[in-house]
């Protein structure tokens, strides 16, 4: 008879009846990845202080995930201030691939799929992904590995703040080419350049040789090369492709504190249409989301809620768009307050936001992206038109939010899809509940 060892009241986590870890390491591992340190970084380290041979890290590392997966952990997503319903939201782009993600390999889904997941099964079958490693000796022989699909690929949203179990990812209506043509209008060739002045050498060099330009000379020679191409359509093409993100990167919609609380893995390149699947799965729609393109994500969400536009008045632009107060928007004259975010209003309006009171919903430009639009009317969806907002936008939680994902990306993007899921969401977890430490620590002062 097979008998499998499993006190954790003796301190020890058997993964597979040959690895046994103590929960103490278990624990520093732990503390080590939400130091952006990677679990073959500690493992190397530990090996040469104890002067002994570990097993595989790729063992060390499933038995990790299989000692978080068994944990009871609540990923309730929401901050300690802001409540399940933040009033304010920001949302970005944290852009990474999965290494192991082939996108042609997607299965175009059947035509009456309408893009509901039911969000506890999917996470349900990742957790047993996790587990079942315990007992298969390879992913190539585990029957519980999660594939990436379309019909099975579902956000993370926390339960008090989601509808219901039922969420949306409508990331198969990015395919046909007229929906791919307008994903692409919605970046500038400024934002494209702007993009190739973060990249390292070797994928500049990687870029003009794809694009059929120079790869020979300076980091500024390359990249005045690649902006010269890009009033070629091919090269724009390829360039928004591999900058952007052809697969893989994660919509982030987190509170103004730097609180994650919606997390969603994209197959394909990212567009206002990811984050209008996490909006319309909240059970309470923000009044005011900032968004480097809040026209684009006013315009696709009250497209597919016709009869009951989210956004509002003013198709999400705190003032009428009239001549006078576009004048004074380009001048930086006007101003339109918005009393009800610092105190909720007396009589809550029909379908108010429990926090406000009111069912008004706006998509601005934070200040970091509203250089980017070229048209006119979006000086109407500056977040300084706000004056209650200024407090908002001044805290740098969310820049560090964003910083910090990008510490692990070296490691993440190494990984399989539904491994990099798993751990992202884990790692997000932890760094929650250690910021609304800090917060309640704050409050308390």
């Amino acid at each position: 008879m097979d008998y499998r060892y499993q006190e954790w009241r003796d301190g020890l986590h058997n993964f597979n009846d040959r690895v046994i870890l103590t929960l103490e390491l278990c624990l520093y591992m732990r503390h080590g990845l939400q130091s952006h340190v990677s679990v073959s970084r500690m493992i190397s380290c530990l090996e040469s202080f104890r002067g002994q041979k570990f097993p595989a890290v790729n063992i060390i590392f499933r038995a990790y995930c299989h000692f978080e997966a068994l944990n009871n952990t609540e990923y309730s997503y929401s901050c300690v201030i802001c409540g399940f319903f933040p009033a304010v939201v920001t949302m970005d782009l944290h852009r990474s691939r999965g290494a192991k993600l082939e996108v042609s390999e997607l299965k175009t889904p059947p035509e009456d799929f309408d893009g509901q997941h039911n969000i506890e099964d999917f996470w349900d079958s990742v957790h047993l992904e996790m587990i079942s490693q315990g007992f298969f000796p390879s992913s190539s022989t585990n029957p519980f590995v999660v594939h990436p699909c379309y019909e099975h690929w579902a956000p993370w949203i926390g339960k008090e703040t989601r509808k219901s179990d039922s969420v949306l990812n409508t990331e198969f209506k990015k395919i046909p080419t007229s929906e791919t043509e307008g994903e692409l209008s919605s970046v500038t060739a400024d934002r494209l350049c702007d993009e190739l002045l973060k990249q390292n050498e070797a994928t500049l060099q990687h870029l003009c040789k794809s694009c059929g330009v120079e790869a020979s000379g300076s980091r500024a020679d390359l990249i005045f090369r690649l902006r010269e191409k890009l009033k070629n359509q091919q090269t724009y093409v390829n360039v928004y492709q591999s900058i952007w993100g052809a697969s893989g990167g994660w919509s982030v919609v987190a509170c103004p504190h730097g609180i994650v609380y919606s997390l969603k893995f994209n197959l394909l390149t990212e567009s206002p249409r990811d984050f209008a699947d996490l909006l319309l799965s909240w059970k309470h729609f923000p009044n005011v989301c900032l968004y480097d393109s809040a026209h684009g994500l006013a315009t696709h969400t009250n497209s597919r809620v016709a009869d009951n536009p989210p956004f509002h008045p003013h198709e999400g632009k705190p003032a009428a768009p009239t001549k006078e107060n576009l004048a004074k928007a380009v001048c930086r004259k006007l101003k339109v307050p918005l009393p009800w975010l610092r105190e909720k209003l007396e009589n809550s309006e029909e379908n108010g936001h429990p926090i406000t009171g009111t069912s008004h919903h706006y998509a601005l430009h934070d200040k970091l992206h509203q250089s980017n639009t070229k048209d006119p009317h979006d000086a109407l969806r500056r977040v300084d038109l706000v004056p209650e907002l200024q407090d908002y936008v001044k805290s740098k939680a969310v820049k560090h939010l964003f910083a910090d994902m990008r510490k692990n990306s070296y490691f993440l993007n190494s990984m399989a899809p539904s491994t990099h899921m798993f751990l992202m969401r884990n790692l997000i977890e932890y760094r929650n509940a250690f910021c609304n430490t800090q917060l309640m620590e704050i409050q308390l002062k």
